[in-house]
């Protein structure tokens, strides 16, 4: 069961709603039903958030994305259609049932922090607590166990006007934290803070949510920070959904013009990932394979030096050709000794910026291995570079296939098609006909809750 269901979701400012909707079903643009007094700011929303996911919501102002956010907790009443959080639909309940929603079930931290200025660090954290009725020794101690997660012990009996602004959305964040609600709404919540401060906040937001698998609705106008956090990002274009997916799907696939203007400054290298550029790992050689056998594997398919794994794909290092030749010579049975077992390795998750220094160490293409340590890719060299030159604006930035950048050399994606091994050399000569041609190498992987607020986005702010 998702966590959050939204279904057909509208919200429109004004008293001829109702007429609002039946047009804007009909296909009306927002800006087509001025005439009726009328603002829309969300048209026909939906979408499910699983439980233990990041879903981020991205737009610029006027998007309808704070407007939305206040519609999953009942701070504002649909004009139409559903909004579901653990199977109940709150459209339909009361007051009173709305108030124990968000008491019990969902938390939300804001742009502003939205601290009593009054009341000390330990208060604040632990008010939804108090709200709910938890009496004061336990509250505390749930609030005191928050502020630790967030790197605020020590802090508890100051007030927020003694708090850096880095310090005051911790204590917000610990305050939903302490509430222990499944479903935490987040508005804009590192936006007012400094560059460096943000970017901290976004490393412990992910560290929490690994630890304590919450699920999470996250509303930015960043789309670094989206492409950071979301493990599904949801695109607003004048209260409209323009498209979801992850971060690789909006990055390397967007579903129309105005995503892919959006997506086209974003550093690719942050986003794309060793699953996304890897090739498959031909060929491999099994350990228990004798040298003969292993030199005829790596001459068949050209290639100097190869992976070697167990038959469950289980990583044990990489050969290289002369090495076996000198053991086929001294007419060894086996590979022992001959293996190295402390090659690079990167995981699938690993961010394409992170493994150049890597990259850089090795004379083998840098294995990539999954949880259980299995070879499951290489990422050869000129793949690694070709993805960057796609990045600083290749013109062949899209997803390729296996056979695109190394591909291209006649070298197979294994250890041995790394120029630095003893390889062919048509790697570089490759990329440097490229060049000469005026190509480049192919890549291997191509706060509005008021009515004004959500007013439509000018059209210079949508460049």
């Amino acid at each position: 069961m998702p966590a959050v269901r939204a279904d057909k979701l509208y919200k429109i400012f004004g008293r001829r709603s109702a007429r609002a909707v039946e047009l804007l079903e009909d296909g009306r643009h927002r800006d087509e039903i001025k005439s009726l007094n009328v603002t829309a700011a969300v048209v026909d929303v939906s979408f499910e958030v699983q439980p233990g996911e990041i879903f981020v919501v991205m737009g610029l102002s006027g998007s309808g994305k704070s407007t939305l956010i206040r519609m999953l907790n009942g701070l504002l009443p649909q004009t139409a259609g559903s909004v579901e959080i653990g199977g109940t639909d709150i459209t339909k309940l009361g007051k009173s049932g709305l108030r124990k929603l968000r008491s019990e079930k969902v938390s939300m931290v804001f742009q502003h922090f939205a601290l009593f200025p009054h009341r000390t660090v330990l208060d604040n954290a632990a008010y939804g607590l108090e709200v709910r009725g938890v009496a004061k020794p336990e509250r505390e101690t749930k609030a005191r166990e928050a502020l630790a997660m967030v790197g605020l012990d020590g802090w508890e009996l100051k007030v927020p006007g003694q708090l850096s602004g880095g310090m005051q959305q911790r204590v917000g964040l610990a305050r939903a934290l302490a509430a222990d609600t499944d479903l935490i709404l987040m508005d804009e919540a590192f936006s007012a803070l400094d560059p460096l401060i943000r970017r901290d906040m976004q490393s412990q937001l992910l560290e929490l949510q690994e630890r304590l698998g919450k699920t999470i609705v996250f509303i930015t106008h960043d789309l670094n920070e989206a492409m950071r956090l979301g493990d599904r990002i949801c695109v607003l274009r004048d209260g409209r959904v323009a498209q979801i997916g992850t971060a690789e799907e909006i990055l390397n696939d967007p579903a129309n013009d105005y995503v892919a203007q959006f997506v086209e400054d974003v550093d690719r290298t942050r986003v794309l990932t060793a699953s996304s550029v890897m090739e498959a790992p031909i060929p491999v050689i099994d350990p228990g394979q004798g040298p003969r056998t292993a030199l005829r594997t790596m001459r068949e398919n050209q290639t100097t030096s190869a992976f070697v794994v167990h038959r469950n794909r289980k990583l044990v290092g990489a050969v290289r050709e002369d090495a076996i030749g000198e053991a086929v010579r001294k007419d060894a049975k086996n590979l022992d000794g001959i293996v190295e077992t402390g090659i690079e390795r990167v995981h699938t998750d690993t961010p394409v910026a992170d493994m150049f220094a890597q990259a850089a160490q090795s004379s083998y293409p840098l294995a990539v291995i999954d949880d259980d340590e299995r070879l499951v890719g290489v990422i050869p060299r000129v793949t690694l570079l070709a993805a960057l030159a796609s990045t600083n604006g290749g013109e062949d930035g899209g997803s390729t296939e296996h056979g695109s950048a190394a591909g291209k050399t006649g070298d197979s994606a294994t250890a041995g098609s790394e120029p630095a091994i003893g390889a062919s050399g048509k790697t570089d000569a490759a990329a440097e006909d490229a060049e000469a041609s005026g190509g480049k190498p192919r890549s291997a992987a191509e706060t509005e809750s008021e009515p004004g607020d959500d007013a439509p986005a000018t059209e210079g702010s949508r460049q």
